[in-house]
């Protein structure tokens, strides 16, 4: 088996109120919530995914909603900035009434790099974008009573990061990672890996002049890149090692095994497995109806219960 990244994994993000985030992203952006857990390093706060039906690499938001008493981030640079869903093409209309509908804040549609997208931020000022991809995306999407498959989100198309200089964060992507710079427009330069055909672009933003970002409530925490297994995470492991950087060892995270380190530019970095998916303690049909603990909280689960607030 080759070695590689294979695009996108997911992306973590932090919220303040969490029955507002279940509700924005389950109802209003029609993602299937795949997980209902708690934050492996506190467990009084939720841990929420949402994807597609089975929760496939590449389509996996996750957020820590830590209350309304959170500081809100500051966008700035060492920091993963935008994140780009994939939509079919002629979808922008839609999505345009409908965060008409529900007052989402969001820009008219533009264009980059030959794509249409639309700009958006979700209620914590979290900015995500929907793109029309140019090159045809065949993932089957999940779909609701109001948002069917014709407009649906894919998953991932793009995670954009903010950075003074690119040149360290762009050696990570081409000489670990595999990927290659396909367009530049400006100061936005866009890699990206054929070991995939979706979720597979990386867009660096180089602000010299930028101001340090502050990771908070409305901001991403992390982003994840997969790989197959926890052999090739551990072949990762070694390189990125050997490269100086300092990486963490394997952690289980239930749902796959997971390696964090922070790239030149700031970001924090994770990489994560495939294995063993999300149905390991829920059956498909089950996903997200039920909380999960970790096996070291299952002794406090009734006081974690008590603690936390009921959200569907």
């Amino acid at each position: 088996m080759e070695n590689n990244i294979l695009g996108l994994h997911h992306i973590t993000a932090i919220a303040g109120d969490a029955k507002r985030n279940f509700d924005f992203y389950s109802k209003i952006m029609g993602l299937r919530f795949i997980k209902k857990t708690v934050n492996f390093d506190d467990p009084g706060t939720y841990h929420f995914y949402f994807g597609d039906e089975i929760g496939s690499a590449g389509t996996i938001l996750t957020f820590f909603p830590w209350g309304e008493g959170i500081q809100q981030g500051r966008k700035g640079s060492g920091m993963a900035t935008e994140i780009g869903y994939s939509v079919p093409k002629d979808s922008l209309d839609f999505w345009q009434k409908r965060f008409e509908q529900y007052n989402v804040i969001h820009n008219k549609p533009a264009e980059k790099f030959g794509e249409k997208y639309l700009t958006f931020l979700d209620p914590d000022g979290l900015k995500l974008e929907l793109i029309e991809s140019k090159t045809e995306d065949n993932r089957k999407p999940w779909e609701t009573d109001e948002i069917k498959a014709d407009v649906a989100t894919r998953g991932f198309h793009t995670i954009t990061l903010t950075l003074n200089n690119i040149q360290p964060t762009a050696a990570i992507l081409t000489e670990i990672f595999g990927y290659t710079l396909i367009e530049q427009d400006v100061n936005r330069y866009r890699y990206a890996t054929t070991a995939v055909e979706n979720a597979a672009i990386v867009d660096l933003v180089e602000l010299p002049e930028e101001k340090r970002g502050h990771v908070a409530n409305g901001s991403v925490h992390h982003v994840a890149f997969r790989v197959k297994n926890d052999a090739v995470l551990m072949y990762f492991r070694e390189k990125i090692e050997a490269y100086g950087l300092s990486i963490t060892p394997q952690i289980d995270r239930n749902y796959f095994h997971s390696l964090y380190f922070r790239e030149p530019g700031g970001v924090l970095f994770e990489l994560a497995t495939e294995n063993p998916g999300f149905t390991v303690d829920e059956s498909l049909e089950e996903l997200g109806k039920n909380l999960k603990l970790p096996a070291q909280y299952e002794p406090n689960r009734a006081s974690i219960e008590a603690h936390l607030v009921p959200i569907n």
